[in-house]
Formats: C-alpha cells, sequence, structure tokens
C-alpha cells in the first residue's frame, strides 16, 4: 500500500522539465510573501477605514489587475515572456514596500492599483513560459505543479502573515517586497532567457489564425468563469473579516484556516490530476468543482457556524478549487495556436482580474448594507448557476 502511494506520487511529478520546476521555484519564492492580499481589508478597518472602503481599494486592486494583465500580453507579444516576467517581479517588489509606507487614503488607493497593474501583468508571461516549457501530454501537470507551488506559497504565507499580522501590519509589505525581488533574482541566474516570440506568418502560409476575440465559445468561457472567480475571490478578501468580526476568530486562526487551503492543494492535487487528466472532458471536472464551491458558501449561514464548520468548510472550498482551476487552463490553452497564445492567456488573465474588482467591491458593499447572510446566499447561488453554466458548455465542448 505505501509502496504504490509513493509510486503514484513519483508517476505524477515525472516527466517534467527543468525549466517547469525552476518557473515552479521562482513562483514558490515569490508566493511565500503573500501575506498583505488576506490581510488587505483587516489591516484598512484597523488604521479606521471601512469594509466599503477597503471594499473600493480591492476594487481599484481588480482594475490594476485588468488593465495589468492586457498590457502584461501586450508586452509578452513584443518582447518575450523571459523579460517581462523579471520586470514585473522586480517592479512589483518595489511597489509593495512603497505602498506599506503610504497612510492615506488616496495614495493607497493609487499605489494598490499600480502594485495590482505590475504584478498581474507577470501572469500572462507566466502562463505563456509554461506552456513553451511543457509537452503536450504532461501540460495539465505542468500548470499544476505552477498551481501548487502558488498553493504552498500561499500556505506559508498565509501562516506566516497571520503572526505576523499581530506584531505589525507594516512587516507584511516588506516581506511580500522582498520576497517579488528574490524570485526575480533566482529566475535571473537559473532560468536563462529564450528568444521566445509568437511566430508571425510569413508571405504564402495559408495557415488561418484566430482571433481569440472572434471566439464566440472561448468568449462564453471567459464570461462564465468571471462570474466564477467573483465568487471564489470572497476567500481571500470579505471571509477573512467575516471570520473576524461576525465569528470572532483570532487573527492566527484566520491564518491558519488560509494555510490549510495551501496544504491540501499542495498534498492532493498533483496525484488527483494525474488520476482524471484524460479521462473525462475538462469542462466536467471544471462544473463539479464549481459545484462544490457554491455549496461551501451556502454552509456559512448554516446554524451553528463556528470553529468546526469553518474547517469544514475551507476543506470542501479547496477541493471545489482542486477540481475545476487546472482543468480550467487546460481548457484554455487547447483551444489556442502558438501564435494566438497571448491573446487567450490575456483573455483567461483579464477575467480572474476583473473579478478581483467586481467580487469584493460589490460583495463588501453588499455585506456593509445588507450582513455577511446576504453575502454568503448571493455568492453560493451565483457559483451553482455557473456550474449549471459550464455543464451547458461540457455539451458543446469536445476538450
Amino acid at each position: 500500500m505505501l509502496a504504490t502511494t509513493a509510486r503514484t506520487y513519483r508517476n505524477a511529478y515525472s516527466g517534467l522539465s527543468r525549466s517547469t520546476w525552476l518557473l515552479s521555484l521562482v513562483m514558490l519564492i515569490n508566493r511565500s510573501g503573500t501575506m498583505v492580499i488576506p490581510f488587505m481589508t483587516l489591516y484598512l478597518t484597523s488604521i479606521g477605514y471601512s469594509i466599503g472602503q477597503a471594499g473600493i481599494v480591492f476594487g481599484l486592486f481588480g482594475a490594476g489587475a485588468f488593465s495589468g494583465a492586457y498590457f502584461g500580453g501586450r508586452l509578452t507579444d513584443k518582447i518575450g515572456f523571459y523579460p517581462v516576467q523579471l520586470i514585473t517581479l522586480t517592479g512589483g517588489g518595489v511597489l509593495f514596500m512603497v505602498l506599506g509606507q503610504m497612510h492615506t487614503y488616496p495614495l493607497i488607493c493609487l499605489f494598490t492599483f499600480l502594485v495590482s497593474f505590475v504584478n498581474e501583468a507577470f501572469r500572462p508571461a507566466n502562463s505563456t513560459a509554461i506552456a513553451f516549457y511543457s509537452k503536450e501530454e504532461n501540460r495539465t501537470r505542468s500548470y499544476a505543479l505552477n498551481r501548487l507551488a502558488i498553493n504552498i506559497g500561499w500556505a506559508l504565507g498565509s501562516g506566516m502573515g497571520g503572526l505576523i499580522a499581530d506584531i505589525n501590519y507594516e512587516l507584511l509589505f516588506w516581506i511580500d517586497g522582498v520576497t517579488n525581488i528574490c524570485a526575480a533574482l533566482i529566475m535571473w541566474v537559473f532560468l536563462k532567457p529564450v528568444d521566445y516570440k509568437p511566430v508571425k506568418k510569413l508571405a504564402g502560409d495559408t495557415t488561418v489564425i484566430h482571433s481569440a476575440y472572434k471566439d464566440k465559445t472561448y468568449l462564453w468561457f471567459i464570461l462564465i468563469t468571471m462570474l466564477f472567480a467573483s465568487c471564489f475571490f470572497q476567500i481571500f478578501t470579505n471571509l477573512p473579516v467575516f471570520f473576524k468580526k461576525e465569528l470572532h476568530f483570532s487573527q492566527p486562526y484566520i491564518g491558519f484556516l488560509m494555510a490549510i487551503n495551501g496544504i491540501i492543494i499542495a498534498l492532493v492535487e498533483m496525484v488527483l490530476v494525474y488520476k482524471l487528466e484524460g479521462k473525462r472532458k475538462n469542462t466536467v471536472y471544471i462544473m463539479f468543482g464549481v459545484a462544490l464551491t457554491g455549496l461551501s458558501f451556502l454552509m456559512l449561514n448554516l446554524p451553528g457556524m463556528g470553529a468546526a464548520l469553518a474547517f469544514a468548510m475551507i476543506i470542501l472550498i479547496t477541493f471545489g478549487e482542486i477540481f475545476s482551476m487546472p482543468f480550467m487552463n487546460t481548457y484554455w490553452i487547447s483551444r489556442t495556436q502558438t501564435s494566438n497564445r497571448g491573446q487567450y492567456a490575456g483573455l483567461y488573465t483579464m477575467a480572474w482580474s476583473a473579478a478581483q474588482c467586481l467580487g469584493p467591491l460589490l460583495g463588501a458593499q453588499l455585506a456593509e448594507h445588507s450582513g455577511f447572510a446576504a453575502l454568503w446566499w448571493l455568492v453560493g447561488g451565483l457559483a451553482l448557476f455557473t456550474s449549471f453554466a459550464y455543464w451547458r458548455l461540457n455539451k458543446a465542448s469536445v476538450v
């Protein structure tokens, strides 16, 4: 039994390129410093701003991310994914440290926008790099490995962030900035640049290059993904405030709950993807995972919600994430050509960036004016609706 389990884990991680592993290491170092985002709302309310004002700040974070994803994709097409990653990691690190020194509301808003703009410009370049360094037969696992690095980093960052926030919130910004810059240095030293740019069509070439912006099925996928992500981002913004203000959890326990999400993903996701990949259409797994996410949000309105039920809710929503997100990456990459991959990557990133804007902003306003119960009913119901929408997409999809 133990030998079989060990062999399954070994097979799940085998066959991936050295460059894929290095990209994941860069992501791990970067995300280990992710302490600002899960505690940003708590930080703003601790220095005197309302949850509504904090929601506006997160709305600007989403707006910066949306525009950063668009320009990051365009810049990747012009100069390649390697320099874009270096520039955005370094620039994001500096801006995080500057943001921690801002205390007036207008400057907090401005630098939050700039931080998210630069950080999100990293994502289309990173997605393009993973596709470049991976083989078609292990591409889902390559993206899953990258997500694994993100979530281990998230677990470390969230766990330590709760403890550090008890000491001094400002330290969170310094640590996030330093880890960004360290990730850039590791990439610069160990991952050699490649001269990758999208292939341009030559005279006489009759290959049809499809535009992502004219792919109606993909645009529908982007729309429902944005709706789902608007629900999902409540985990990192309004859910910690609910835990603090309504359930009266301590900041270290909130950090522990956020860390559990990353720990489960680290232990389960790669093996589960290895076992499931190719067995059913990607949209089947997406539909199931999104339904689990909706049910987990509805759990928050159960009578007697406390520490144990909150822990169970985090476990359920984590499995929703595991079933849905790796296969979302596989779905969008399956529709691309080398020459239009930046467009598809940019649109996919923009969907999540728009959700970062809409989800926390609208969710915070609803929680402030109608209460958290109304927020969880709406978010849970919307996630179940998007699961149905993915089911409709599944009937029309071949991947």
